[in-house]
């Protein structure tokens, strides 16, 4: 990597990456055969038309080395191994960003706007993840706290947030996976299922 490198910036989210997926190819090869392509430059460009801003050049990044994995039908389905979510290819993102464009845009119309708005939905929160339940997780795209990955779960009134940028999400996942560690923030374990996926517990 190159030392002028930010330690946040793009080269250091594709290392970090490069370190999460050899492990998988290593440990849980069923997550690892889960992971689609790269996403191309005309579907990275597809992305920043659909959400009507620029996507952070993070999220960018890791797009470009996999758009996605496989869509998961089941609990028993790999491809969750991001605290149990699942990485989004870019139709589904620009899909669950229009969602919460609409939460929001509905909250202001019913006067909640107080209630929803940078609660549980907010139109510059970009979903890159999913899980089964439909819960999210997703990249900050405010002004304030740009690049933050929050953690929302539609039972709860208020999204949680939990790193402060992509690539430090990573550098956590990869120490937890490896170690095993719990990831403290979000106070979840990481567990082999049958030598193949990943699965997180509550800590």
């Amino acid at each position: 990597m190159n030392s002028s490198a930010s330690p946040d910036g793009p080269d250091d989210l594709h290392t970090l990456w490069r370190r999460l997926e050899t492990w998988l190819r290593t440990h849980a090869p069923g997550d690892f055969s889960a992971l689609r392509p790269g996403a191309s430059v005309t579907e990275i460009a597809t992305l920043e038309a659909g959400i009507g801003f620029p996507p952070d050049p993070a999220l960018a990044s890791l797009l470009s080395m996999h758009n996605g994995v496989e869509r998961r039908r089941s609990s028993g389905s790999p491809g969750a191994f991001l605290l149990g979510y699942s990485l989004l290819p870019v139709d589904r993102i620009i899909e669950s960003h229009a969602h919460l464009v609409s939460l929001a845009n509905d909250a202001v119309e019913d006067g909640y706007e107080e209630e929803v708005i940078g609660r549980i939905a907010h139109p510059r929160w970009v979903p890159f993840a999913q899980a089964l339940t439909g819960d999210l997780l997703f990249i900050d795209h405010r002004t304030d706290g740009f690049g933050a990955i929050g953690e929302m779960s539609f039972g709860d009134p208020d999204y949680a947030k939990l790193w402060p940028s992509l690539p430090v999400m990573l550098r956590d996942l990869c120490s937890a996976v490896e170690g095993p560690t719990p990831v403290s923030l979000a106070r979840r374990f990481p567990s082999l299922h049958e030598n193949r996926m990943v699965e997180w517990v509550t800590d």
